[in-house]
């Protein structure tokens, strides 16, 4: 009884004698059973007289400290002094994984918590591949099938390739592999990224957000239109191939070689026309853009199903969207490949490729064919859309975006090159099944091309209903992946900017932003709905987010600075970006997104859609929605400096000076016990 009573006399001394800072540590174990998963990222850290050194000494040795809070090696352990006895709870493992060590220095015991975060760790993507088709399924879209062969052949044929590579090496790619590296090492959407970089220049992201709404607002009305035509190719005569149908007119005529008995005429429409303008558009029934007309049910129901496909595809995040593009990203290639084989196997498909890359160098001499290079490689890139920011966040601190940058704007390129030949081809066999010129067939740009030219090429090919299907799914899938893009890049932007309002409710969230896009798409449903969607597409985002991401090269650039940015993807991939990326962005990117601003003011494009000219109003209403974006970010500049506080020039210099984020300077706790 008497050992017994002395070994619990010694142990009560022991334990007064470790006072505080043992049952600091005891609460630090609590804590950490309590927080579970999150509890991961907090470490406990003892060091002998950190009392007199500062917080400072404990990052010394344990590795370099980057300015987003990660590490480039494993933290180290503070080493025990000279003369220091380890006590027997020397080092603990706790629940979280954190480890902990304990010196004795005269008497003197400091135990330091470093609180890392408390919040809940950031998704991330389930495999590297469903970020590089995603990111492939963003900037592949249908621009690539109507517009860049378009452009194009219109531009002087081969010789066009040269600015378009030139504007692609010194332009979009520096822009694209700039996005990416901007949203892996901060990790944030595009609003609350700006805190981190330049704070006054917070107004780009809630600009880039609205416009990704408007773009929201149009897009998807293309994609039903061409689920439209998916549900019509199920029948053993497609409908735009005769022209007995109610909604045909005395002018319709079916005019290929087969036909002798039609003569076709000035006036003369085809079937394919027909049922483009007068059955899915209805558009005749719309004097224009002041008198719209009543929505049409059936592109109404058409469109409800592609939102809600996009719904299920996004609401869980990356987890779920990076499974649905292993087919909705794949597939296009997939149908491109049949349709070129198929294509060059026509009569007459020569001739349609002749066509679309014979060069033309004296056409090099014109400014019209620079600005239209600068243009599309910008828009099928899609730098500014937010996307790249939000995909690039959810990817491993370390990964390789340098790579990826080139990699997929490779295929982004190469594959505007293919959708040439899968055209013209085709447009080569309309050519002499038609006994014309192939500049004669090639007279329509944008859908039409696709609705009407190709729709009708498909339908005079054997086997016409299956290649009519499988080339309006391709449609449908090159639409869903940009629209899963550009609803992600809002959704992460407003989870990031309010996340203890939306993380927990993000379904909720997704569900109303769906909601809104489908409400704001109804006009674009309309009997003059066509006239809409190309008043959105030639204003309301063209010219808004090319000077949106002006300002966002230069806040990065000029403001945040080159050698700053240099310097975290040098933390972030182990080597330092070389000279001609760091001109790029300081000056050549500036001067490439100067020069198409510029040239949209300079020749203002002539806005006409079949025989509509849009009036001089629509001009004016088509700016002041794209300025309803823009204006986002001078009126957020000038909300942040009347908030800053200080005279005007310390809040001058609050407003770009980054911020240091929560993850930058962490807590410490310094208990001292005896």
């Amino acid at each position: 009884m008497e050992t017994k009573d002395m070994m619990m006399t010694s142990m009560l001394t022991m334990d007064k004698s470790e006072n505080e800072g043992e049952r600091d540590k005891a609460r630090e174990e609590v804590a950490g059973e309590e927080e579970g998963t999150q509890q991961q990222n907090n470490r406990l850290m003892l060091a002998d007289g950190l009392a007199e050194k500062g917080p400072k000494s404990l990052t010394s040795g344990s590795g370099q400290q980057v300015s987003n809070g990660f590490t480039t090696s494993t933290p180290q352990s503070p080493r025990e002094g000279p003369g220091t006895a380890a006590t027997s709870g020397g080092t603990a493992s706790g629940p979280g994984g954190g480890t902990g060590s304990t010196a004795l220095l005269g008497g003197l015991r400091t135990l330091v918590v470093q609180q890392t975060s408390l919040e809940r760790p950031r998704e991330t993507w389930s495999k590297k591949v469903d970020f590089l088709l995603s990111v492939i399924g963003y900037a592949v879209d249908l621009g690539n099938v109507w517009r860049f062969p378009y452009i194009c052949y219109q531009n002087g044929g081969g010789a066009f390739l040269l600015p378009y590579l030139l504007m692609a090496v010194f332009g979009g790619v520096p822009l694209f592999y700039m996005e990416l590296a901007l949203g892996q090492f901060h990790r944030s959407g595009c609003i609350s990224i700006w805190k981190h970089i330049c704070p006054i220049f917070k107004g780009i992201g809630f600009a880039i957000c609205i416009i990704a709404l408007y773009i929201a607002f149009y897009y998807n009305t293309i994609m039903a239109w061409a689920l439209y035509y998916l549900l019509s190719s199920f029948r053993p005569t497609l409908p735009w191939t005769t022209c007995t149908n109610a909604w045909n007119t005395a002018n319709c005529n079916r005019y290929m070689s087969t036909d002798h008995n039609v003569s076709w005429s000035n006036s003369s429409t085809s079937p394919a026309e027909e049922f483009y303008t007068r059955q899915v558009l209805q558009v005749h029934l719309s004097p224009g853009l002041h008198q719209l007309g009543s929505v049409s049910w059936q592109l109404a129901l058409c469109l409800l199903f592609i939102f809600t496909i996009v719904y299920f595809s996004i609401w869980k995040g990356v987890k779920t969207s990076g499974k649905v593009v292993w087919v909705t990203a794949t597939f296009p290639y997939l149908v491109l490949l049949v349709l070129l084989i198929r294509g060059a196997t026509l009569p007459g498909a020569w001739r349609g490729v002749v066509f679309y890359l014979k060069p033309d160098w004296e056409k090099l001499l014109s400014t019209t064919v620079w600005i239209d290079a600068a243009a599309q490689i910008f828009f099928s890139l899609g730098p500014g859309f937010g996307v790249l920011l939000a995909f690039a966040s959810y990817n491993p601190f370390h990964n390789n975006c340098y790579k990826d940058a080139l990699v997929t704007s490779s295929v982004n390129c190469l594959t505007s090159f293919l959708s040439g030949f899968v055209i013209f081809t085709v447009l080569g066999y309309m050519a002499e099944m038609r006994q014309q010129d192939v500049d004669a067939v090639a007279k329509d740009a944008g859908p039409s091309l696709l609705f009407i030219i190709y729709a009708e090429a498909i339908a005079n090919m054997p086997a016409a209903t299956f290649f009519s299907i499988i080339f309006f799914l391709m449609i449908i899938m090159l639409g869903l992946d940009s629209t899963f893009a550009g609803l992600e890049g809002v959704i992460t932007a407003m989870l990031d900017e309010f996340p203890h309002i939306l993380v927990k409710r993000r379904e909720w969230f997704v569900f109303g932003l769906v909601c809104v896009c489908y409400l704001g798409a109804l006009s674009t449903l309309t009997y003059g709905g066509a006239f809409v969607v190309k008043l959105f597409e030639e204003y309301a985002t063209g010219p808004a987010v090319i000077t949106v991401v002006l300002l966002e090269v230069i806040a990065v650039s000029w403001f945040y600075g080159t050698n700053r940015f240099c310097n975290d993807i040098q933390v972030m991939l182990g080597f330092y970006p070389g000279c001609f990326w760091r001109v790029c962005w300081v000056a050549i990117c500036p001067c490439f997104l100067l020069f198409i601003i510029i040239s949209f003011l300079a020749f203002p494009p002539e806005v006409r859609l079949f025989n509509y000219h849009f009036p001089p109003w629509t001009t004016v209403l088509g700016y002041c929605i794209g300025v309803s974006s823009f204006i986002c970010v001078p009126a957020y500049m000038v909300y942040h400096l009347l908030n800053a506080k200080g005279t005007f020039k310390q809040r001058l210099l609050k407003s770009i000076t980054p911020e240091p984020s929560s993850e930058q300077h962490r807590d410490f706790i310094v208990t001292n016990a005896v």
